[in-house]
């Protein structure tokens, strides 16, 4: 009677877990106009569209965080001016600072 051989597969051990992501990815779609500024910024820095989008919402989020940080503290500064003469111009310059205008 024949006899079979039989061969045992190597074991492959399986992860249950997937590959921990440190960025997140996103989609974006950009104006024409933005478009090319981004990527004349990219050709600047000698990096990547992916890499100068990322720097540009970093630096117009810490942008942001600034504009906030002036806009209370001249608020703060001016709580206790009462001359109607400054209004318009206080009115003006906070516009501003929210606006980024």
């Amino acid at each position: 009677m024949p006899q079979l051989a039989l061969r045992s597969r190597p074991s492959r051990k399986r992860t249950a877990s997937k590959p921990k992501l440190t960025d997140s990815r996103f989609t974006v779609a950009l104006a024409p106009d933005v478009a090319g500024r981004v990527e004349k910024f990219a050709g600047t820095v000698d990096a990547s569209m992916s890499k100068a989008i990322a720097a540009l919402v970093r630096i117009g989020l810490d942008s942001q965080e600034e504009r906030k940080r002036e806009f209370f503290r001249k608020l703060k500064q001016n709580l206790s001016n009462d001359d109607p003469k400054q209004e318009d111009q206080l009115v003006d310059e906070f516009r501003s600072l929210i606006l980024g205008r």
